[in-house]
């Protein structure tokens, strides 16, 4: 199982037509040019694909086709967290699991709970799901941050807790994991940019917004550092940097959404209160895309 998410993870958009409906179509071919191009596994509901302005019948209806399309290619992960945890174990009550790999469940966000609270959160969720937890640790937007102390106690007393989903920035924090946690227990970057960082003190993997767009070239980078191939990895990591960075400037997935639509895959509108990036920000994305076509070419030889 712990095997199944060792790699690369994407977390998926969701594909919207201008009416805000989903755009399924579109949704198909991304998944298809994700299953293509050697990503690990793929994540569904999570902030990438806009999952708090989704309605329960259209997260049923996604979680649904996915996993119909996917048909047990590659592992699914369901995104399902929240900060009333009643209502985290009234869904996994009422969703169907089958094609669910794992659950990434970020953190309580708002009421700020204690690292008693946070423990005893999901503990209790992990003894009650039918699948394997991923904790998600994002402080940047839940305001609380899961401490290493904490996770290695989960890690430690609750079996079907798999791994956590470490997006602090907190490179030390992350060594502490590293370091004393059970031997198959995951440690998944959840920042594109510290992926190759993370993976060279011992992490697992990435959950990555950019392999949206750049799913062989990301996945190679994962692979050749899983394997000790720095200079390969080191290679991919610089030519996608900069478009890492420029992705976030204004907000996640505004800015993966407009590469994907210089891309061709799929349109980039979005649901309020998230809006489009600036014309600023669109012109930088398309210079970079430029300029990594003419890295890549180098970079090819040197992977």
């Amino acid at each position: 199982m712990h095997k199944k998410f060792r790699g690369t993870g994407v977390a998926l958009v969701t594909p919207f037509h201008k009416d805000g409906s989903i755009d399924f179509k579109c949704f198909g071919n991304i998944i298809e040019n994700m299953v293509g191009n050697k990503i690990d596994y793929l994540v569904v509901l999570g902030t990438t694909g806009e999952s708090v302005t989704l309605t329960k019948d259209e997260k049923t209806a996604i979680i649904g086709f996915v996993v119909e399309t996917v048909d047990k290619r590659i592992p699914v992960v369901l995104g399902l967290g929240g900060s009333n945890t009643q209502e985290v174990i009234n869904c996994l009550k009422n969703y169907d699991f089958d094609g669910v790999d794992a659950i990434l469940s970020v953190s309580p966000y708002y009421n700020k709970p204690s690292q008693k609270g946070l423990y005893q959160h999901y503990k209790l969720i992990a003894n009650l799901s039918p699948v394997p937890i991923i904790l998600y640790n994002v402080p940047g937007r839940t305001s609380v941050n899961i401490s290493s102390e904490t996770t290695l106690r989960l890690a430690y007393d609750v079996e079907s807790i798999i791994g956590i989903k470490e997006a602090s920035g907190n490179m030390e924090q992350a060594m502490d994991i590293i370091k004393n946690k059970p031997e198959d227990f995951l440690v998944i970057s959840g920042d594109d940019a510290l992926t190759l960082p993370l993976l060279a003190i011992g992490g697992d993997g990435v959950i990555s917004v950019v392999a949206n767009s750049f799913p062989r070239a990301f996945s190679d980078m994962v692979h050749h550092a899983l394997h000790s191939n720095i200079k390969q990895a080191r290679a991919i990591h610089y030519s996608l940097i900069d478009i890492i960075e420029s992705l976030f400037v204004e907000g996640n997935p505004a800015g993966i959404k407009e590469v994907l639509e210089i891309q061709g895959m799929c349109a980039n509108n979005l649901r309020l209160p998230l809006t489009n990036v600036s014309r600023s920000t669109r012109n930088r994305l398309d210079s970079l895309l430029e300029q990594y076509a003419e890295t890549a070419k180098k970079t090819e030889k040197i992977t």
